[in-house]
């Protein structure tokens, strides 16, 4: 197995980890634990100020930097604007629950989709919640195509 693959992924679970080591008990919530989170409250705090990607590892490989100096705008009316002052792109954005028998935010999908064929098409999918603050959400996918592993995490700016 490629060294650099072992290295992100390692440096993917220090990071998770430290993240929720750092935060205290008032601004963080690991969301299989955050019962009293609603998807509209959620979506309220997502949708208020800007954003930037700190971490994207697509099936271990980090693609971070693909997405350096973007700023990204979750709008109310599901649009999702982002750009760096040179390029601009739009896309759609939203949170499902997968499960409607209950109302548990570990059965919220982030979904993201970029009409695009660019590093922006990457972002394309339902995720899932690993962990959620006004100012940090952590997200995952398990492809169920290729078995790989992506990690998003977007951080207010």
């Amino acid at each position: 197995m490629d060294l650099r693959i072992i290295r992100v992924g390692v440096l993917v679970v220090l990071s998770v980890v430290m993240g929720m080591l750092s935060c205290s008990d008032d601004d963080r919530v690991i969301v299989p634990q955050a019962q009293n989170q609603t998807q509209t409250q959620i979506e309220t705090d997502v949708a208020s100020g800007t954003w930037r990607i700190s971490l994207f590892v697509d099936s271990g490989v980090d693609e971070t930097k693909d997405f350096a100096g973007y700023k990204f705008i979750f709008n109310t009316n599901g649009v999702l604007d982002s750009g760096n002052g040179v390029n601009n792109y739009v896309g759609t954005w939203s949170i499902s629950d997968s499960n409607s028998s209950d109302d548990t935010p570990n059965d919220l999908d982030f979904n993201i989709f970029f009409n695009l064929t660019n590093d922006f098409e990457d972002l394309n999918d339902d995720w899932d919640f690993v962990s959620y603050s006004v100012s940090k959400i952590e997200l995952i996918d398990v492809s169920g195509g290729n078995g790989g592993t992506d990690f998003l995490t977007f951080e207010k700016n």
